[in-house]
């Protein structure tokens, strides 16, 4: 059997409004309850579990790779709902994109303060 990533737990002050707001965001459907998370799945099956958390959360950062299309969507409702964007991931170039191997890529914060980035290309698969 090969190894596939199947889910992993993102940490949220608010678990439901966090799954909410991400599926919002990326243009996903609506978060499912999983006993105490609330489970967004990603295209390739992958399941983002959302888990509130007491105390601190540690930022943890998430790349997803999108079409070209998809990423105008979901770089437009980032731009819509003001959050604050960057081409890398020191945050050092804020309100610009990258153009890293031909694509397109940008961070930005959830309001956990989780990195999260969208690319159309897989880091070294171009020029």
């Amino acid at each position: 059997m090969a190894v596939e990533l199947n889910h992993t737990i993102v940490a949220a002050r608010d678990a439901e409004r966090s799954a909410r707001w991400f599926a919002d965001v990326f243009g996903l459907p609506a978060p499912t309850r999983l006993w105490h998370f609330w489970q967004v799945e990603t295209a390739n099956g992958v399941g983002l579990d959302f888990s509130t958390a007491s105390g601190a959360i540690a930022g943890q950062h998430y790349a997803f790779l999108v079409s070209e299309e998809e990423w105008d969507a979901i770089f437009g409702r980032i731009v819509e709902q003001g959050v604050d964007h960057w081409a890398d991931p020191g945050h050092t170039r804020p309100d610009e994109i990258n153009r890293a191997d031909g694509g397109r890529g940008v961070y930005f914060s959830s309001p956990e303060g989780h990195n999260l980035e969208i690319i159309t290309r897989p880091y070294g698969s171009g020029s």
